[in-house]
């Protein structure tokens, strides 16, 4: 095991997952112009006010404490991040500075089997890139990430998607195209706005894994393109998708 010491400007906010910076804690979330985290959930009044009412708290909590990643907060959940913080901010947690964890980040590589630089390798293969004109394209069923007719994500699409979002950090200059498509049910303005927010919703999910939304272009495409026929129900549901392409990369790298 190799451990990389580097500065946070370098190390970008890159993020490393949990149990990389100056403990055992991911630091990464929460500064001025990224997403905020918004907190649900019976523990979230159990929370110190320093962590419940403050952006860095809010992204602490949730990228270190959220154990099955539904963005849903439980009291046992909220207890252990109290615990946590408590021990590192010590009897002045008002005054606790959240700039001072953005200095230095100790970075743990690993190598084997996750992979150069901290990401997996073989749940990237797993995604089946596939080589097109614009970069490595893979596509995910839009019945694996969203209920019908819904463009909120089903709680397993977020491990579904925290392989990606691994490399994504862990390759700051990689920039993402997000394609959302129907199937062709419903009205052309219906579809066309579902997909749009599909595809939005995948990137706000990545956002909130620390990979700055800045990266992404994101586009809804309604029942336009499909990849089977919508006579069918497996044709429609092969039309019922999010395409995800890292543009300028190679499928052959995973």
């Amino acid at each position: 095991m190799r451990t990389l010491l580097l500065a946070a400007a370098a190390a970008a906010i890159v993020g490393a997952s949990p149990a990389v910076a100056q403990d055992r804690w991911d630091w990464t979330g929460g500064r001025p112009g990224t997403a905020d985290y918004r907190l649900r959930g019976p523990g979230v009044p159990v929370l110190f006010p320093e962590l419940r009412d403050t952006l860095r708290g809010r992204a602490f909590v949730m990228r270190n404490f959220d154990r099955n990643h539904d963005r849903f907060l439980s009291v046992p959940e909220a207890r252990e991040a109290n615990r946590a913080f408590a021990s590192i901010a010590g009897p002045r947690r008002g005054g606790f500075d959240w700039n001072a964890r953005d200095t230095t980040y100790v970075i743990v590589d690993r190598g084997g089997p996750g992979g150069p630089g901290g990401w997996d390798r073989g749940a990237m293969r797993g995604y089946h890139f596939r080589q097109t004109s614009r970069g490595a394209m893979m596509q995910m069923g839009g019945d694996v990430l969203f209920a019908t007719d819904s463009d909120v994500l089903r709680p397993g699409a977020i491990e579904k998607l925290r392989p990606l979002a691994g490399y994504l950090r862990a390759n700051p200059g990689v920039r993402v195209s997000i394609d959302g498509y129907t199937d062709s049910r419903g009205s052309d303005a219906h579809n066309q706005d579902l997909s749009e927010r599909r595809a939005a919703s995948v990137r706000a999910a990545l956002d909130e894994m620390g990979v700055t939304r800045a990266r992404f272009s994101v586009a809804g495409h309604g029942e336009r393109d499909p990849v089977a026929t919508n006579n069918t129900a497996e044709g429609m549901r092969l039309n019922r998708r999010v395409e995800i392409t890292l543009l300028g990369r190679r499928a052959s790298e995973f």
